[in-house]
């Protein structure tokens, strides 16, 4: 007795093709939901990291001490980012643990993402280089404005990528 289908049972071309399409439902589904934005505390936290970003290495960049001593800026600036590393890896273990899947940015469109992942670090390093340059502050707070309008834009992209139908 030949079994070649589940409980000796053949499945029709019909079937196998529905079969597949329940398939590609689930593995757009999974893509779809590893692209969700992230909890909305990781999301302040980012914003407000990238906000503070241009300020504190601006100050560690600074000709002379500006508002605080630079040794004050090198702490800052080290507490925020081992502060912001250790939230990140919270957000994706939570993440992770909410949805079973892990928090991804390759499934998003390309035409947003490469821009930003090459125009954010320009914008934010390139700000305190200019204040260093120039001496003004007005470089950081354009930079941060900028940073943070660019953060809660991607989040509400990621919303919207989240929410249209799979």
């Amino acid at each position: 007795m030949e079994t070649n289908g589940v409980d000796g049972l053949h499945l029709t071309p019909a079937q196998a093709h529905a079969a597949l399409a329940d398939t590609e439902h689930v593995r757009a589904s999974a893509a779809k939901r590893s692209a969700t934005p992230w909890p909305t505390w990781f999301f302040v936290t980012l914003t407000l990291y990238i906000a503070a970003f241009p300020f504190v290495y601006g100050g560690l960049v600074a000709d002379r001490d500006w508002l605080i001593p630079r040794p004050a800026w090198l702490a800052v600036a080290l507490t925020l980012t081992a502060l912001y590393a250790a939230l990140f890896a919270v957000a994706a273990r939570s993440w992770r643990a909410r949805t079973g899947v892990a928090l991804r940015l390759d499934v998003l469109p390309r035409r947003v993402t490469v821009p930003a992942s090459i125009g954010l670090p320009v914008l934010l390093v390139g700000s305190p280089l200019a204040f260093r340059l120039t001496g003004s502050p007005g470089w950081l707070a354009a930079a941060s404005g900028v940073g943070a309008a660019v953060s809660v834009a991607f989040h509400l992209a990621f919303v919207r990528l989240h929410r249209k139908p799979a």
